[in-house]
């Protein structure tokens, strides 16, 4: 169940071996932190804040 879970991970990890395509890796970072960022403070009293830099 846990290998299911992280699947695409480890995926996405033997394509960037395979193809050499690390360029896409601090693009993938970017994304995952900022979906994060705007998880975290959906509910939070910064929510105004973070959403008024986009």
């Amino acid at each position: 169940m846990l290998s299911n879970k992280f699947s695409i991970i480890i995926e996405f990890w033997d394509f960037l071996k395979v193809r050499k395509k690390w360029w896409l890796t601090p693009i993938f970072l970017f994304l995952v932190l900022l979906g994060a960022l705007i998880l975290f403070t959906e509910g939070s009293a910064l929510a105004p804040f973070i959403y008024a830099l986009f």
